[in-house]
């Protein structure tokens, strides 16, 4: 893809994010996260009503009366879309593919982050981190975001989210509003690290899949690749039992996807890459207040 084209489609991208952030988020993002990021203040003797989590054990029982930690909300939070660049992605059968439907929605959280002055940061990966943007304000680091989104050209095919998790930790040292946003045909186990994870931060996974990975057509016999291994494979699709396999697949891929993130405590969205995301994401964040 040539510079020209790469700015042509950064500048369609930021006219619809800015839109859709702008017109139909109207705050719901800041005000789902704001005030979810504490920092320390100070440790006092407990009053009535103060949270029991917030007990500093080790001064409690060193002055032998309960004392509490006192937090204060950050001013400021920072956002981190982790976005998965493995070569599934570069699959469509409507008007899009699945990696231009994440590169719109990576903008548009990004944009709604930057109208508060929050910082966002990028991490593209595959079975890797691949490539880390630190997190920064401003509407030119956001352009910035959504042009290294649409057209880096990743260095693996696959997908680890498992290994991206316990090198992102690395990365983070600050509580952050995490957006892993992927399709999450993904073999690792991710769980051990998602946990770890979502006690640190305030994470959300939001999976973008294409209408034919949910229901095979009936088109006889074709060769499917498998885009991440490169593996071919002749497949009956006018075979019922074959249709209904595939179909099983798909529904305990997602039911994974989700059991995982909500046991971990953190946040799970599908979103088929043809239909509007705005509205899902809106319910999302009225639904997920704190």
């Amino acid at each position: 893809m040539d510079t020209k084209e790469i700015l042509k489609r950064v500048k369609r991208i930021e006219l619809k994010s800015k839109r859709k952030a702008s017109n139909l988020f109207m705050g719901e993002y800041h005000s789902s996260f704001k005030g979810r990021g504490m920092i320390f203040s100070e440790v006092r003797p407990y009053q009535y009503g103060d949270d029991v989590r917030n007990i500093d054990w080790n001064k409690t029982a060193r002055y032998n009366e309960p004392y509490v930690k006192v937090f204060e909300e950050e001013r400021e939070l920072t956002m981190y879309l982790l976005i998965d660049v493995s070569e599934s992605g570069n699959f469509g059968t409507r008007k899009q593919i699945k990696m231009e439907t994440i590169a719109e929605i990576a903008a548009s959280l990004a944009f709604s982050a930057t109208t508060y002055n929050d910082k966002v940061g990028l991490v593209l990966y595959t079975d890797h981190i691949e490539k880390f943007i630190p997190p920064k304000k401003g509407k030119q680091h956001v352009l910035r975001i959504v042009r290294e989104i649409i057209s880096y050209e990743p260095i693996s095919k696959k997908t680890d989210l498992a290994e991206t998790l316990e090198q992102f930790m690395k990365y983070a040292r600050r509580k952050s509003n995490v957006f892993i946003i992927s399709d999450f045909i993904d073999s690792s186990d991710y769980d051990k690290p998602l946990r770890v994870a979502s006690k640190k931060h305030d994470i959300t996974g939001l999976r973008i899949f294409d209408e034919k990975e949910t229901i095979f057509p009936n088109i006889g016999l074709v060769n499917i690749q498998d885009q991440e291994t490169g593996e071919i494979r002749l497949i009956d699709t006018s075979s019922a039992n074959t249709r209904k396999m595939y179909a099983a697949y798909f529904h305990e891929l997602d039911k994974r996807y989700h059991a995982i993130f909500k046991k971990n405590n953190a946040g799970s969205l599908s979103i088929r890459s043809d239909q509007d995301y705005v509205h899902p994401l809106l319910n999302y964040f009225k639904s997920h207040r704190f």
